[in-house]
């Protein structure tokens, strides 16, 4: 058995066919989570061209967001931030975004001090910056 599914009714939805989160056990396997609005086309931080290529983002916005949908994610699944243990982040641009992300997951993790590892990739199947892949306990 893989575990109980767990779909967030106030998370926005899932870019693919998985669920917001799965329980195994004691462990709570959150699917990877963006900064997108549940009911908004609108991603917090990013300003497109008319022809919808990306001219700005405000990482730290897009940070908050993520956090926030973290923590909406957990909550609906009966856990919470406290609970977390490992982040897996991945941000589209670590030279000048690591820094900012760095001292507001300091901020937003502070006592929780989950294990963390931060990858830098060229891109993610939506137009953020940024993705965290969490496991926490259930």
């Amino acid at each position: 058995m893989n575990g109980e599914e767990i779909i967030s009714e106030r998370a926005p939805g899932a870019v693919g066919s998985y669920p917001h989160a799965r329980r195994v056990g004691n462990l709570l396997f959150l699917s990877g989570v963006g900064p997108r609005i549940k009911g908004q086309k609108v991603i917090p931080g990013v300003i497109f061209d008319d022809k919808g290529r990306i001219v700005w983002y405000d990482i730290e916005e897009q940070c908050i967001s993520v956090f926030k949908n973290v923590r909406t994610i957990l909550e609906d699944a009966g856990s919470s931030w406290e609970k977390i243990v490992d982040v897996t982040v991945f941000l589209t641009n670590m030279k000048d975004d690591f820094q900012k992300y760095n001292k507001l997951y300091a901020e937003y993790f502070g006592e929780v001090r989950p294990t963390r590892t931060t990858v830098g990739i060229t891109a993610l199947p939506t137009p953020i910056a940024i993705e965290l892949k969490v496991i926490a306990l259930a």
